[in-house]
């Protein structure tokens, strides 16, 4: 039997429960050939498959009402669960929205052998992943054997020992013409865009500088919170987010998007090998502790799992903060990430961000003097002239401007010259995830994989489980 799925509202999961649950489950093998179609040929849709989601990242992939190119069919490929229902608690509201709803159909498959019903069914030619982080990267090795495109939430591996893994299967994926690619959305942040084209104008920004590691030349901080509103709506998490066996820590989890934007902004279109230009030189890992409280308000349970490990006062240190120094060529840069259990009232997940050159500095601040938001600012190097520097950035901002970026211009603040951006700019982070789908699904369509992003993405994560391999050295 073949069940269809569509805009069931969330209400009605959660009446249902477990009931719901074992219904789908029950259901037989069924023949899908009333809902496929072939994806051969250049004129066919690309089809979506979910595989096993657990993290809310996959759900954002659907927010858009649709994609071109692609058919409205999705198939989800899981185990029975709370991730299978709360991944569709979050996507059958995009569906049932008043204003902009989208419009795909959700063909499920429930049980425990999923991933062998996805790979025999073959309903679509692209998996989306986003769930358990340390079973990803064998995933994406298996899905690229099956041929299968992959389409994957960071961080693809977290485990130094399953690096040779990641190696495996982009090489594989390049000689099978796969695409694999992960979900690199902060490249589509409007200030690290305008951060990346003023740093690539030396009459702006001179060179970059070489640094110290107590000095870096570039320095890139997140901050973000466990307990967080998505589309609206509190985040649940599961259980073993908090898990970093299971979740990663955080040197291999946020940490992949400011390594991946070091590269990408200081070296464009270069590049980067990992054995040669990279050097990890120190790291440093430290928990956020949390309560019983806290760990049910963002999951649900009352209670710990019995193999959480707790302090002294019954709270759980989850290793999800740590800083990284690492040389690219003889760049000194550090990322570091924190994550506290909730922002200040008003506030967010925040980017810290300064890129030092011989004539100007080029700084993403996102505190509360900026209502935290993010906002770009340029400050002289020693020795450059604070006017000059205002006129050369104002002419080339006007060009942006004239062209690309409407509406951009520049205005003094203190010490800096501010970029004032204008709000149509700043689409915000579940947004990115529809830019970044639409960036893949041009490599499926034909358009080249640019030829420095695989070996960028070994670098990136060459960096961040190196830099987890000297922590765990160091314990």
């Amino acid at each position: 039997m073949h069940f269809y799925f569509k805009g069931i509202c969330v209400e009605y999961i959660f009446l249902m429960g477990f009931a719901f649950i074992f219904f789908f489950a029950g259901c037989e093998r069924g023949d899908v050939s009333d809902t496929s179609r072939s994806i051969e040929g250049k004129q066919a849709l690309h089809r979506f498959m979910v595989m096993d989601p657990g993290h809310f990242h996959a759900a954002l992939v659907f927010n858009r009402p649709g994609y071109e190119g692609v058919s409205s069919d999705v198939g989800i490929y899981a185990p029975i669960g709370d991730d299978f229902v709360d991944h569709m608690s979050r996507v059958v509201p995009f569906n049932t929205r008043k204003e902009n709803p989208a419009s795909w159909n959700y063909h499920i498959r429930l049980g425990p052998d999923y991933q062998e019903r996805m790979f025999e069914e073959r309903f679509g030619d692209v998996v989306v992943l986003s769930g358990q982080n340390q079973l990803k990267i064998d995933r994406i090795l298996a899905c690229v054997r099956a041929g299968f495109n992959v389409f994957s939430d960071k961080p693809l591996v977290i485990d130094p020992e399953k690096f040779n893994t990641l190696e495996s299967a982009l090489s594989e994926a390049e000689k099978a013409g796969l695409i694999v690619l992960d979900f690199m959305t902060e490249r589509y942040e409007i200030t690290s865009i305008l951060q990346r084209l003023i740093v690539a104008e030396e009459s702006i920004f001179g060179k970059i500088t070489s640094g110290t590691p107590e000095d870096p030349a570039v320095i890139k901080e997140s901050v973000h919170h466990f307990y967080k509103l998505v589309a609206g709506r509190p985040n649940k998490r599961p259980w073993w987010y908090f898990d970093t066996s299971v979740q990663g820590e955080g040197l291999v989890d946020v940490t992949t998007h400011l390594v991946d934007l070091a590269f990408w902004i200081l070296y464009p279109e270069r590049p980067i090998d990992y054995k040669k230009d990279t050097k990890v030189l120190s790291a440093n890992h430290w928990p956020t502790l949390i309560d019983p409280q806290q760990f049910e308000k963002v999951t649900g349970f009352s209670e710990f799992p019995p193999q959480f490990e707790l302090n002294k006062q019954g709270k759980f240190p989850c290793y999800s903060n740590g800083e990284i120094v690492f040389l690219v060529d003889d760049v000194n840069v550090k990322v570091s990430v924190v994550w506290n259990f909730q922002a200040p009232e008003g506030g967010g997940d925040t980017h810290y961000s300064i890129i030092k050159g011989t004539r100007a500095n080029v700084i993403i601040l996102q505190g509360k003097e900026q209502g935290y938001k993010p906002e770009l600012y340029l400050e002289p190097a020693s020795g450059t002239d604070f006017q000059a520097l205002g006129t050369a950035l104002t002419s080339f901002i006007n060009n942006l401007a004239s062209g690309e970026y409407p509406g951009l211009t520049v205005s003094k603040e203190g010490k800096y010259w501010k970029i004032e951006i204008p709000d149509r700019y700043r689409v915000g982070h579940e947004a990115h995830f529809g830019q970044v789908t639409d960036a893949f699904l041009e490599y499926l369509g034909g358009k080249p994989l640019p030829r420095w992003e695989q070996p960028n993405m070994l670098a990136k994560y060459y960096v961040t489980t190196r830099a987890l391999e000297i922590c765990k050295q160091g314990n």
